[in-house]
């Protein structure tokens, strides 16, 4: 079993910044790509940001220059620094992980998350 926990969500004003944490647990070897996706109420998820196990990102445009992503040095957690926040980026956030390798050698396609709700206040 893979399990992401996050945490790091909260209530901020607008031009604030929060951080986003997204730990990996359950025997994992490796994970191939990892990312934070997010759903406002009403609406479909959508990619906010990836990163890939080279170290290559991959920003939805709305959060380009605002919002940065990176890994930790075991590769099984990602951070999500958000900066200059605005209240349409409110919305509950999802860690991702995809290609995620275990130790006993299962292989998982993807995992999910159980979200972090971030409110931006205007």
């Amino acid at each position: 079993q893979v399990h992401l926990v996050e945490s790091g969500g909260g209530l901020v004003q607008a031009g604030g910044s929060l951080r986003l944490s997204c730990a990996a647990s359950g025997s994992i070897l490796s994970i191939k790509n990892m990312g934070w996706y997010r759903q406002p109420l009403g609406n479909q998820r959508e990619l906010v940001a990836d990163i890939a196990s080279d170290g290559s990102t991959n920003y939805a445009d709305s959060v380009k220059g605002r919002f940065t992503i990176s890994r930790d040095d075991s590769g099984i957690g990602v951070y999500l620094q958000m900066d200059t926040l605005k209240p349409e980026d409110t919305a509950v956030y999802y860690c991702n992980a995809q290609g995620i390798t275990s130790y006993s050698g299962t292989y998982y396609l993807r995992s999910w998350g159980q979200g972090t709700q971030v409110t931006v206040s205007s």
